[in-house]
């Protein structure tokens, strides 16, 4: 199978670490989208929403998501909000399997609690701004998937589910 894996779901998911451990146990190129913007833009994903605002960091997702998309055999960790637009689902799709790694906002919250890097939980009530914005974005990122794993489990498991799902195994 030449189609990237696009692996995306809300932040916390699993995306970084179970595309590091499918890279490793396929060979494939892991690369993370947020993290290519950063690189591109000298500054952290809060420094871009501070400084530019939302709109412009996703127009600079949108711009990456095509150029990844006219690549073959990568792993794809897209942005937590990226697969909530239309145009980036519609993309990334041409030439790749969109792979939902679904969690709940109880594990998300687990996860994150202490995590102080994230734009849209800069908040007091971590779980209940999770819970907001998972309710906004499960559907949309269930209308995306072309499949769907459980991302409560160790990233090895998770890892073979996809690629078992994917036809990669």
């Amino acid at each position: 199978m030449n189609k990237n894996i696009v692996l995306f779901g809300f932040m916390g998911c699993g995306k970084s670490t179970v595309g590091s451990e499918l890279a490793k146990q396929t060979g494939r190129e892991l690369i993370d989208t947020d993290s290519l913007i950063e690189q591109e833009e000298g500054m952290s994903i809060t420094d871009i929403f501070r400084v530019y605002g939302e709109d412009y960091f996703r127009d600079r997702e949108h711009e990456i998501c095509q150029r990844l998309s006219e690549r073959t055999r990568l792993i794809i960790s897209a942005g937590g909000g990226a697969l909530t637009f239309r145009r980036n689902v519609e993309t990334l799709r041409k030439g790749g399997v969109l792979v939902l790694i679904d969690v709940t906002p109880e594990v998300i919250y687990e996860r994150l609690k202490e995590d102080a890097t994230r734009p849209l939980l800069q908040c007091e009530d971590k779980l209940g701004a999770i819970r907001t914005l998972y309710a906004k974005r499960d559907s949309l990122y269930r209308a995306a998937a072309d499949i769907v794993v459980n991302g409560s489990q160790p990233k090895g498991y998770v890892a073979l589910d996809i690629m078992k799902a994917t036809g990669i195994l």
